[in-house]
């Protein structure tokens, strides 16, 4: 199945729905510890956290500078206990699914709200996802993105909060920053539109 074949299943799905109702040291500027150090080579590497491979292994910053070459980067904020984000992720693992097939490879990288790391890993595993270990290192990226779960609003609070989960924010390959912000938790499958494949400054 092509990219534009599981789009047009978006636009689908999305009209059913309607109608039916490396050794974390640096430290960057909103307080994340990064995995590679500010000397890195590539701007947009350097500014990403620790992460784990699908075992729950911590990567080293060469193995992650190797897994995402060539390829489009979001983090994914969702948890295994919201229906909202189960029922969201088959759509979104058959987008990645179509956007490598067409030679436009994508890299989820998921920053867990669930309850334990246990969970966590076993989800990232599931969905064959990189992620950000579960704690200190997910919650500060959701406070950098504005991004949590409303359960964990005793934590963060909602100031600055822009979304819940499932959201996605898609990275740029030139500095790490935000490129796009995919709103799931408003939008569902349609967010996913928003990516901008052919756009090369998302491309790492």
């Amino acid at each position: 199945m092509n990219l534009k074949s599981t789009l047009r299943i978006i636009s689908f799905l999305t009209a059913a729905t309607r109608a039916s109702a490396f050794v974390p040291q640096a430290t960057g500027t909103h307080g994340t510890r990064y995995l590679f150090s500010s000397s890195s080579s590539s701007s947009a590497i350097s500014s990403l956290p620790s992460l784990l491979d699908v075992a729950g292994k911590q990567l080293s910053g060469e193995e992650v500078s190797e897994h995402l070459k060539g390829k489009r980067i979001a983090y994914y904020y969702a948890a295994g206990w919201c229906p909202m984000c189960t029922s969201f992720e088959p759509s979104l693992l058959q987008f990645r699914q179509a956007a490598n097939d067409s030679g436009k490879d994508i890299e989820l990288i998921y920053v867990p709200s669930d309850r334990s790391s246990d969970t966590a890993i076993q989800r990232s595993s599931a969905m064959n996802m990189l992620s950000v270990p579960f704690g200190e290192d997910a919650d500060k990226l959701k406070k950098e993105f504005g991004v949590w779960a409303g359960s964990e609003a005793l934590k963060f609070g909602f100031g600055g909060r822009r979304s819940g989960v499932p959201a996605l924010v898609v990275l740029s390959g030139e500095t790490g920053e935000e490129l796009e912000f995919l709103p799931a938790e408003s939008q569902g499958v349609a967010a996913l539109k928003a990516w901008p494949l052919e756009d090369d400054k998302g491309v790492w």
